[in-house]
């Protein structure tokens, strides 16, 4: 996992470098176009998938920022670590299977899941040494409430299966559970009204509240 926060900290340098060095003409510069950026990512562009995060960092680390807390001292994964390995793994893909902003948000939230869980699953498997502490993640599911690591593996487990029924409550939960989103947010990214989201999130809350019982 230290690689993974130097990795964080290496494109973090960069998108510095990139603010901190324009000047002139350069900083006159249009943002570029989030379709575009996209578009040629999806292409295969590298550069255009780097500027693609670097044009949605703000937003990826919203979606992560007060959804991980730390069991303690020593718990290497946070919000930057979160959304720079989300970055790796976009990076990492064959090609970039997303269409626009609204589809790069669901395809995020889904892998800040992987990245939760195969986190979890890997700090389950170093305790076993002992002296490693417990990561959890705050929740909606029992509210004031944060749960720790077996119920977010839990909670993969389950929508693993909810999945092969309605894959769009799945996508609710992910935003909601580990992206942390509002149902209004989530609505918008999914282009259905609040209240159907509200409806799926109350039903996803009944069925994981049972696999979790």
């Amino acid at each position: 996992m230290r690689g993974l926060r130097k990795g964080a900290a290496q494109h973090a340098g960069v998108r510095r470098g990139r603010n901190c060095g324009a000047g002139g003409d350069d900083a006159m510069e249009k943002p570029p176009n989030l379709t575009d950026l996209i578009q040629n990512a999806r292409a295969g562009d590298d550069a255009a998938l780097a500027s693609l995060f670097d044009a949605m960092y703000p937003e990826l680390r919203r979606m992560a920022h007060y959804r991980l807390t730390s069991g303690g001292r020593g718990t290497l994964l946070d919000t930057t670590a979160l959304v720079h390995e989300a970055y790796m793994r976009f990076a990492r893909a064959d090609q970039l299977r997303v269409e626009d902003r609204k589809h790069f948000i669901r395809y995020a939230g889904h892998v800040m899941r992987s990245v939760i869980v195969d986190f979890v699953r890997g700090r389950v498997a170093e305790r076993r040494g002992g002296g490693v502490p417990r990561v959890t993640l705050n929740t909606g599911i029992m509210p004031g409430v944060d749960r720790g690591e077996k119920e977010i593996l839990q909670v993969h487990e389950a929508l693993e299966e909810l999945g092969q029924f309605d894959q769009r409550m799945v996508q609710v939960v992910e935003l909601r559970y580990f992206a942390g989103m509002t149902e209004k947010e989530i609505g918008e990214i999914l282009g259905v009204a609040e209240r159907t989201v509200r409806r799926d999130w109350e039903k996803a809350r009944l069925l994981l509240a049972e696999a979790l019982a």
